[in-house]
């Protein structure tokens, strides 16, 4: 199944200012670290946004655990939200939804629900999901769609990628070694190369599967 939600081509939104109230954009810093104390202003950075593409099927249901049984490698995902324009401080009260492919690179439709799902930050901002490493589809890079609702008026939306070593690595193991793995899954999708990095996760090994973490930052 394609996804045509693109990034912009050009990256002059990676030049904007980060605290401008008018910028419709996202600002993130991926870090396998722990998450802030409370209180605390983690960093930030400005980076692009991206299209919901057509896999999106609204609000998914509120849980931690979206994986409904689908095989795969564990995938721990570790949010934390905070407003950029208010110095990158913790945004509590917002909606996370996340939704990808499984292994097979196929997407839930109509009444399945799987790998799709939504949480509300806590006080410092976190939101923790466990879902598994996304398949590859369409030649497009790997990605975990996600959007955050800090009202019921505005939103951001984005995605995350991972590392090319990585995803040979897991794409070896079952059972996303069932089919054939693009040998570069990232190099041929101009999203990934729009992105320069900035969206791309960075996990760390956790007993059989993985974690990640990423603060997310919106205008």
């Amino acid at each position: 199944m394609t996804d045509h939600g693109g990034f912009p081509s050009s990256r002059r939104t990676l030049l904007l200012a980060v605290g401008s109230a008018s910028v419709a954009a996202l600002a993130g810093c991926a870090r396998p670290a722990a998450a802030p104390a409370a209180g605390t202003a983690p960093g930030c950075v400005l980076a692009v946004t991206a299209g919901a593409g057509p896999n999106y099927s609204g609000p998914g249901r509120a849980r931690s655990d979206v994986t409904d049984g689908r095989a795969g490698v564990p995938l721990r995902l570790e949010l934390t939200v905070v407003r950029a324009s208010a110095g990158c401080r913790p945004l509590a009260g917002a909606a996370v939804d996340i939704w990808q492919a499984d292994a097979a690179g196929v997407y839930s439709e109509g009444r399945e629900g799987f790998l799709r799902g939504v949480q509300t930050t806590d006080a410092s901002g976190r939101c923790v999901f466990r879902t598994i490493v996304p398949g590859w589809y369409a030649g497009l890079a790997p990605h975990i769609h996600f959007k955050v609702r800090p009202d019921a008026h505005t939103e951001t939306t984005s995605q995350f990628f991972l590392p090319e070593d990585f995803l040979r690595t897991v794409y070896a193991r079952q059972p996303y070694a069932r089919r054939k793995a693009p040998r570069s899954p990232n190099a041929h999708d101009d999203r990934f190369r729009a992105a320069g990095g900035t969206m791309t996760l960075a996990p760390v090994a956790e007993g059989g599967g993985y974690r990640a973490a990423y603060t997310v930052g919106i205008a």
